[in-house]
């Protein structure tokens, strides 16, 4: 089983820690607050530090906002090359709550791969809550997580690890599939503020 980084140590980031723990993934939890990410790592039997420390992870999990990904990716030149580099954000507009923030023909998971070109970047998780995350439920359907990128065994890599969790893993295709993943995204967070659907539910995958 790979060891897993989660670098953010907010409410996503824990549960993206805990479904890798849940799953036998080894544990590092990395946050700008060492302590936080103390918080996270302890109970989930991790090590924890300060973004800015070395990565262990074979996966790394970039478990922040979108705005905060380049400051992220600054702090480790180069140390991201040959790695699993999943990017979890939903670029989105927050003064409108009406779109994104990346080209119409872009997507965060390109912008993170175009500035770790030798990272093995797969867009993951983005189109789930935390809540059901963290159940492995949304209502009475197993949770699915779409997997997006270029490389087959950094993809597989992630649905190995949610799969071991209890959840579904399903391969969305491409990197340019993540664009479209993010619009699912953003079109679940304006339902949850319409109030539509619940923060604890979410679009759910039946096959």
């Amino acid at each position: 089983m790979s060891t897993v980084t989660v670098i953010g140590a907010g409410n996503f980031g824990s549960v993206v820690a805990g479904v890798a723990a849940k799953g036998g993934a080894g544990v590092q939890v990395l946050a700008r607050d060492a302590e936080k990410a103390r918080a996270v790592a302890g109970p989930l039997g991790g090590t924890a530090g300060a973004i800015g420390d070395e990565v262990t992870g074979d996966v790394v999990v970039l478990a922040v906002p979108y705005g905060a990904v380049a400051d992220v990716l600054s702090a480790y030149p180069g140390a991201f090359d040959g790695k699993v580099l999943v990017d979890v954000t939903n670029p989105v507009d927050f003064s409108t709550f009406d779109d994104l923030v990346v080209p119409a023909d872009s997507s965060a998971a390109k912008v993170v791969q175009d500035a770790a070109p030798g990272a093995r970047v797969v867009k993951a998780f983005n189109t789930n809550f935390g809540g059901t995350l963290a159940s492995g439920e949304i209502g009475s359907v197993p949770t699915t997580v779409l997997v997006a990128g270029d490389d087959a065994a950094a993809k597989q890599a992630v649905v190995e690890l949610v799969t071991a969790a209890g959840l579904r893993g399903v391969d969305a295709g491409s990197l340019k599939r993540a664009r479209e993943l993010e619009a699912v995204g953003l079109l679940q967070m304006t339902l949850a503020g319409a109030e539509k659907i619940s923060w604890g539910g979410g679009l759910a995958l039946i096959s």
